[in-house]
């Protein structure tokens, strides 16, 4: 499953890094984390995906770090991946942030070392609800940050513009009945737009691990129904790097400003040119990495961004 999504990537960003398999037991299920382990490096990542994501589908993002000498792990987060969930129609949003709050807190306590939070897609709010409730990042990295109390960040989550507006409600009434119901991803998201290659939204979509499996329709409320852990005007726990897609057809970088621009904690925006929401495309990929490797180098060095 890995060389089908690096097969997208670049030769020159292909890492040769290969991840090793973990488990760890959170609550009633066995997370899986694949990791890179490095004990001379000087700085850890923990790799965030989003709906429709796991760990080997995010692997050709995660592993560009790990070329870099960076410590890397990617958890399959509930629901998806190899992670086991005895009952996976009971998932909903607030356990993934329960699961990355309390991974981040042992991850921490076994190791010293900066571990900053990547998250891709609607992973990046989830590492900033993270790093604002354990106070342990020491940057979060996003491609995106979109708080869903937004009318114009729910109107893209769903396959057509009106799908969330006139469903939400019901789900809502629904909820003790339709949440543990489990409905193909691409019937409720808008699937088509997570890459900008047609080849790449094929993998995707049909990737029975990610973004081809079943979501329940408890966590999709839970989800939009969510709110960030600390207004962004209150977040100080660790720099912000926004690496958004410049040609994101799903969620468009004039989403994630409106958040992004309130945050109050040093941050930094670099867009990525020509990349869409799986930004695998050239030159947004290379400044992507770029931006990575500048951030381990930041933190190395201890220098602290100013204001975007």
């Amino acid at each position: 499953m890995h060389a089908e999504y690096l097969r997208f990537l670049p030769e020159d960003l292909r890492p040769d890094s290969r991840p090793r398999s973990t488990w760890r037991r959170w609550r009633d299920l066995d997370l899986h984390i694949e990791r890179v382990e490095r004990p001379d490096a000087e700085l850890r990542l923990l790799v965030l995906h989003g709906a429709g994501g796991h760990a080997g589908a995010l692997w050709p993002l995660a592993g560009m770090a790990a070329d870099f000498g960076v410590d890397v792990l990617v958890p399959d987060l509930p629901g998806y991946g190899r992670t086991r969930v005895p009952r996976p129609g009971r998932v909903r949003y607030p356990d993934w942030v329960d699961c990355v709050t309390d991974l981040v807190a042992a991850e921490k306590a076994a190791d010293a070392r900066p571990l900053v939070l990547f998250g891709a897609s609607m992973g990046g709010m989830l590492a900033y609800d993270v790093a604002a409730r354990t106070g342990l990042a020491a940057a979060v990295v996003a491609t995106c940050l979109l708080d869903p109390r937004r009318g114009d960040v729910r109107a893209v989550v769903g396959r057509r513009r009106w799908t969330v507006s006139a469903t939400l409600p019901m789900l809502r009434r629904l909820a003790p009945f339709a949440d543990d119901l489990r409905v193909p991803i691409r019937l409720v998201t808008r699937m088509n737009a997570i890459a900008n290659d047609p080849g790449l939204v094929r993998l995707i979509s049909r990737d029975r691990l990610g973004g081809g499996s079943r979501v329940p329709l408890g966590f999709l409320r839970s989800y939009l129904d969510s709110a960030p852990a600390t207004e962004p005007e209150d977040f100080t726990a660790c720099p912000v790097l926004l690496v958004h897609p410049g040609a994101d057809r799903w969620t468009p970088v004039g989403l994630s400003r409106p958040f992004f621009d309130r945050i109050a904690a040093p941050k930094r925006l670099v867009l990525l040119e020509g990349a869409g929401h799986y930004p695998v495309e050239e030159p947004g990929v290379h400044q992507l990495a770029d931006a990575l490797a500048s951030l381990r180098n930041d933190i190395g060095q201890g220098v602290i961004w100013g204001a975007a």
